[in-house]
């Protein structure tokens, strides 16, 4: 319950700076983002069979292309503030078929780390192929999305969208690492959170926004709002791991948890059960770790504590796009922030 009653007020205010009745961004967004799995399978152009059947298999169009989403509306909340045009250019929609072509890269890439069994309620790459075909898969998928990423012709944007992947590999060694510290351990999770998953959606509406406009502070408006949504998405998605349950989720519950895993409810469960610290130390190993952690994070308060945070970041995101002149799609930005918030799996 509240969930709704704290984020209500909190975008509500915003609703009432423009007159701009409400959209739902994926009503606004769909125009620009139709035909955009057979772009990307255009992208992934294959010799082999067994190859560009693996490509395929999680750009089947039943995503939600919440990504992709985001950067064409960025994309034209940007034009429109910068000279009132509606379109997107073809350069930025680019970005936004690049940007869904390096997630899925890192996804099948996690998938191998993590030995997952099941990701979009089917099995994964690497179950059906076998790790190795699964790490050149993603590989391909990203040389790829490289090839598209050098067409735009724009070194600062190829710049930018390059720095994604480095933020990928380095958040992924951020989570095979642990800190001690406890104090450190909450500045090491947000860390690894923004490079994971907040970098791709930062550096992706900050690039469209370069292509749609010459103001530096429209670019830091774009990186800023991705950002924190970004982080607020990932905090929901932590939550969601003690939440929801596996059927609901498409991927087993406590998945966290049985990969030695310390998130946001687990870290803010342990300032009330400091005997949950050893079994972060160990990273939850021994017989019973995942089973009790799980209990203690319940009984805290922990999953509030997260929720509280995304919202925080939320409304940062809602602050800064309010920078950007009124327009259908920077509200269904706006909107999409309390999506973030309401989402259950």
């Amino acid at each position: 319950r509240f969930h709704h009653t704290s984020t209500s007020h909190l975008c509500s205010c915003s609703k009432t700076v423009s007159d701009e009745k409400y959209q739902d961004p994926f009503q606004l967004g769909r125009k620009d983002l139709k035909n955009l799995y057979e772009d990307i399978k255009k992208e992934l152009l294959v010799s082999t069979a067994e190859l560009k059947e693996m490509c395929d298999y999680y750009f089947d169009g039943k995503g939600k292309a919440f990504r992709p989403m985001i950067v064409v509306l960025m994309a034209r909340a940007c034009n429109i503030h910068h000279n009132n045009s509606r379109e997107v250019q073809a350069s930025q929609r680019s970005v936004a078929i690049i940007a869904e072509m390096i997630h899925t890269a890192s996804l099948v890439h996690d998938d191998v780390i993590d030995d997952a069994n099941s990701r979009r309620g089917k099995m994964t790459v690497n179950q059906i192929w076998g790790e190795r075909k699964a790490v050149l898969a993603g590989d391909f998928i990203l040389s790829a999305a490289s090839v598209a990423l050098a067409r735009i012709g724009n070194t600062t944007i190829i710049s930018v969208l390059t720095q994604v992947i480095e933020d990928l590999v380095r958040g992924e060694f951020l989570q095979l690492g642990s800190k001690e510290n406890e104090n450190e351990r909450f500045a090491h999770y947000l860390e690894k959170t923004f490079k994971k998953t907040a970098s791709l959606i930062a550096n992706s509406c900050k690039a469209v926004s370069i292509l749609g406009c010459p103001d530096p502070k429209v670019h830091e408006i774009a990186y800023q709002y991705g950002k924190n949504v970004g982080i607020a998405f990932q905090l929901i998605d932590d939550v969601l791991d003690f939440t929801s349950c596996a059927d609901h989720l498409g991927k087993p519950a406590a998945a966290d948890l049985k990969l030695g895993l310390a998130t946001g409810p687990v870290l803010f469960a342990c300032r009330q059960f400091p005997e949950m610290n050893a079994m972060i130390m160990r990273r939850f190993s021994k017989p019973g770790d995942v089973e009790r952690a799980r209990k203690y994070v319940l009984q805290s308060d922990g999953v509030q504590q997260t929720t509280y945070l995304a919202q925080r970041y939320c409304h940062e995101a809602t602050r800064e796009i309010s920078k950007l002149r009124p327009s259908p799609e920077r509200e269904a930005l706006i909107q999409l922030t309390e999506m973030v918030l309401m989402r259950d799996k």
